[in-house]
């Protein structure tokens, strides 16, 4: 069963104005299941919900913001997929899902991960014992604020710790890192030079892409 899955980093959903805006994209790309990053809201509400996915038959879950810092919100079709379990972290929120058609078992993790490097190992001891939660296919997306290659970094960025650990965790999780396509980067700063990056990402487990 092929499944339609959007992440985006929406930098706050406080404002109704951003809500609109929001809602009328998600509107055309008519996902499956929608992980939006960076929400800054402190106490989810259906309303906000509602507002954001703009049709019938939603279900959703929610790693609240710390302030205005981060939070994470996770929408779906309940008409193609159900929720079986939740699970809550410091930065990641992951829910297994069941498809209502085939009934086919799988996990999504979304990810917002934090900025300083001090704090990254966290953030794979977290996703570690995330995907040892439940034993099914993975899916891991969001923004996982660190680049694995200098080459997904401009400004001549080279190989430091942060991107090891990258790489090292999706090694010895036996993860796939999904190509980018339709350009290199995904994440940029307007400023002379431009700043670009790649610090958002799809992972897979092998199971998984056999689907």
């Amino acid at each position: 069963m092929k499944l339609s899955i959007l992440s985006w980093n929406v930098r706050g959903l406080n404002k109704r104005d951003k809500r609109l805006r929001v809602s009328n994209l998600l509107r055309d790309w008519n996902a499956d299941v929608v992980c939006l990053q960076e929400t800054k809201i402190q106490c989810m509400s259906r309303n906000i919900v509602r507002s954001l996915w703009g049709r019938n038959h939603v279900d959703w879950c929610c790693l609240d913001s710390c302030g205005a810092s981060g939070g994470i919100l996770i929408m779906w079709d309940t008409r193609v997929v159900e929720k079986v379990d939740v699970c809550v972290g410091t930065y990641s929120l992951a829910v297994s899902f069941k498809n209502v058609v085939d009934l086919s078992a799988w996990a999504y993790a979304e990810v917002y991960g934090p900025n300083l490097d001090r704090d990254r190992r966290f953030i794979w001891d977290e996703l570690a014992g995330v995907l040892s939660w439940w034993n099914l296919p993975w899916c891991i997306g969001g923004d996982f604020n660190v680049t694995r290659f200098p080459s997904e970094r401009s400004g001549g960025a080279r190989l430091d710790s942060a991107m090891m650990g990258f790489s090292d965790f999706i090694s010895e999780q036996g993860l796939m890192d999904l190509p980018l396509a339709g350009g290199a980067f995904t994440w940029s700063v307007s400023q002379d030079p431009p700043l670009w990056s790649r610090i958002d990402q799809f992972l897979i487990s092998p199971d998984l892409e056999a689907w």
